[in-house]
């Protein structure tokens, strides 16, 4: 299991995310879903109607959940399971191979651009090879070609797609 360690990125702390930080972690992840709508990508709309906040509360109440954050304001949020979902399931079939999954990193508009997001995979990668894993996997809506690119570009393979959705994953 991952343990909840406070880790610094440059000038970002990242912690697991507790119930403080819900409120925010929610209004992130539907901002940025209501950017992609407004760009026409067809992703996380389930998750800007509402449709995931329950889920969402239940990956930080079971220590899943992780914010950056640059002081006290929130800048980046991500959720690891070390335990397929049942989407992961539904996008990778069901595997039981040690692999983590990442799912919901976002980023605040003024942090797109800076490089964090790079930072993020990088700190993601060495924290979970540090635990003893050796496959990071993630998916993404197959018509988002800039998040598509960013995983490629960043070492990640793509693997594959199903139901509109492609699979990268990195072996560390």
């Amino acid at each position: 299991m991952i343990k909840n360690r406070e880790h610094i990125i440059g000038s970002y702390d990242i912690t697991l995310a507790t119930s403080k930080d819900e409120e925010q972690v929610i209004s992130l992840l539907k901002e940025v879903a209501g950017w992609l709508k407004a760009n026409e990508i067809d992703q996380w709309g389930y998750l800007a109607e509402g449709g995931e906040d329950e889920e969402i509360k239940q990956a930080i109440l079971n220590k899943k959940t992780y914010v950056v954050k640059k002081g006290e304001a929130l800048v980046a949020t991500f959720t690891l399971y070390e335990t397929q979902s049942e989407w992961d399931q539904h996008i990778w079939g069901k595997l039981n191979d040690g692999a983590v999954y990442l799912h919901r990193l976002a980023l605040t508009s003024k942090a797109i651009g800076t490089g964090l997001g790079k930072k993020i995979l990088y700190w993601l990668e060495s924290y979970i090879r540090d635990k003893g894993i050796d496959t990071l996997r993630l998916d993404c809506v197959e018509n988002n070609i800039k998040l598509n690119n960013f995983y490629q570009d960043n070492g990640y393979e793509k693997v594959g797609t199903n139901d509109e959705h492609s699979k990268f994953q990195k072996i560390l």
